[in-house]
């Protein structure tokens, strides 16, 4: 059971589970998590809402080595003082630093030598990357590929990659940057884990309705019928930890979930729970760019692999070929550098064929998109 963030609400924990109408996902074996105390680990986007609790879960395990990374000052400061507070261990570092500074980078993997990178940096709002489409495209997919290629020069073991439901089919710049860092993962033989909406979390749709509850505000929806896969924030780090210790190199995974809810059960859930005399009431605000009103945890195209995994199931997919997805990548570099977006999305579209550009990307008349796709 996990509290709310700070910034929703000051209430007592919501135990999520009773929303989720299930059990907690098994957690990961004894054996697997002492397999990671003689480990040297790196966290990227170890201040985020996921890696924080990533990172504090690995600090009580207290590997070999322990590396913190994150582009955000602030979300540092808070993870270190978290840290301290439970007595950080003498072996961690923290370090402020951005995936697309290819040297300093290559300077963290030379000095701290880990063996097991998990990457949870990324931008992740859906309709604030869709009005900022080279950003998305720039830290999701070019991040990574500057991520994997130091962790090949240092001769990293295992790379876990964090990724989202919305790399499936995806019709947001965030789900097709997301597909092609997954595409450079499982090139390189490293772990995917795929994600629905995590509950509780910062930026989340839980933690939005629990901020308009607490201030008495109307809840808000895009669409009643929209539906998403949830689990909570303990559920998607013991599959993270779990990924690093069981899963065949090259593959994707995706938590054992056997239903979506819909959002507007969500809100009403969480109305609900709280102790408000006066209920606020629910209004549809109708659909963001980039919003699908369902998600998938895995393509068509995508081969499960028989496993005795109880929180996870492992697909393959056919491993994009290595020499001609580095080309690729540096034709995007080079688009996203001299702030191209027509040649950037052609490639992005050439990477992820099944990428549907949103009328937000597309609409864009200074960068005539529409007649550099025709062409």
């Amino acid at each position: 059971m996990l509290p709310p963030s700070d910034a929703a609400s000051k209430s007592a924990p919501i135990d999520w589970y009773s929303f989720l109408a299930r059990h907690r996902l098994p957690s990961p074996s004894t054996e697997n998590l002492e397999r990671l105390r003689d480990t040297s680990i790196l966290v990227t986007g170890a201040g985020g809402s996921i890696g924080s609790a990533l990172s504090n879960e690995l600090a009580k395990l207290q590997p070999r080595r322990l590396v913190m990374l994150d582009a955000s000052e602030q979300a540092l400061y808070r993870l270190q003082s978290s840290l301290a507070d439970a007595h950080l261990p003498a072996n961690s570092t923290i370090i402020l630093a951005n995936i697309l500074d290819k040297a300093h980078l290559g300077e963290i993997l030379e000095t701290h030598r880990p063996q097991l990178i998990f990457h949870a940096a990324a931008y992740k709002h859906v309709p604030l990357l869709e009005e900022n489409p080279l950003a998305a495209i720039a830290n999701n997919a070019l991040g990574t590929f500057n991520l994997i290629e130091c962790a090949r020069r240092f001769n990293v073991t295992r790379v876990v990659l964090l990724s989202t439901d919305k790399a499936v089919a995806p019709i947001s710049i965030l789900g097709a940057t997301k597909r092609i860092a997954e595409q450079i993962t499982v090139a390189n033989s490293g772990i995917v884990l795929r994600l629905g909406n995590i509950l509780g979390t910062e930026g989340s749709v839980s933690e939005r309705f629990l901020r308009q509850i607490s201030a008495c505000e109307q809840v808000t929806i895009t669409n009643p019928d929209a539906e998403r896969y949830f689990l909570t924030c303990e559920e998607a780090v013991d599959l993270l930890l779990t990924a690093a210790t069981t899963a065949h190199a090259g593959s994707i995974l995706a938590p054992r979930l056997d239903r979506q809810y819909t959002i507007a059960s969500l809100a009403e859930f969480l109305i609900a729970t709280c102790s408000l005399e006066e209920k606020p009431i629910i209004t549809v605000t109708g659909p963001r760019p980039g919003d699908k009103t369902r998600e998938s945890l895995w393509s068509r195209d995508e081969q499960p692999f028989v496993t005795n995994a109880d929180s996870y199931s492992q697909f393959q997919q056919q491993a994009s070929e290595s020499s001609s997805l580095r080309r690729e990548l540096s034709l995007l570099e080079h688009a996203v550098r001299e702030r191209d977006l027509p040649r950037a999305i052609e490639i992005v579209l050439k990477l992820v064929p099944d990428y549907v550009p949103g009328a937000t990307i597309l609409g864009r008349p200074q960068y005539s998109i529409q007649g550099a796709l025709r062409g």
